[in-house]
């Protein structure tokens, strides 16, 4: 069985997001979503909304699950018997750190690759951040975020 890995702080899940999970949902047999920490970020969402967030996102995908984990990625690739790890790149920026973040992780499981899919067109400029941003200043989110997880960001306030 194919069991890959989308890691992320998912503060919160884009379609952006999602489009990378649907595409691995295609790809793979099983599929865990990971809402992790990075500890060089604050967030917006508590752990629990980020990964309802993500739950509501992604819950027409039956081999999608979401899960949260606060260790390493190598670990958790381990412990789930994943033999991928998917990240979404959306410039040279963000392969520039996936690489180098894929290097760390393979050289601790070399039984977890990791698989670089970039994002589609017009999606470069979605982001967690462009979402919060948006948030703060009273925006418009309905075109950057599941139609299944705006009501409940909404209720959030």
């Amino acid at each position: 069985m194919n069991i890959a890995v989308v890691p992320g702080s998912f503060d919160p899940m884009t379609v952006g997001h999602i489009n990378i999970i649907e595409r691995a949902a295609k790809l793979f047999d099983k599929v865990f979503v990971a809402v992790m920490i990075n500890d060089t970020k604050q967030y917006m969402f508590t752990r629990e909304q980020r990964t309802e967030i993500a739950r509501l996102s992604v819950a027409h995908l039956p081999n999608v699950e979401v899960i949260f984990d606060d260790g390493m990625l190598w670990e958790l690739a381990l412990r789930l018997d994943a033999n991928v790890i998917v990240k979404g790149i959306r410039d040279y920026k963000d392969y520039q750190y996936e690489f180098e973040m894929a290097q760390f992780n393979f050289k601790r499981n070399p039984n977890a690759q990791t698989v670089f899919f970039p994002c589609d067109e017009g999606a470069r400029e979605i982001s967690s951040t462009a979402v919060r941003d948006r948030l703060a200043h009273g925006k418009d989110i309905s075109d950057i975020i599941s139609k299944n997880a705006i009501h409940y960001i909404y209720s959030l306030d």
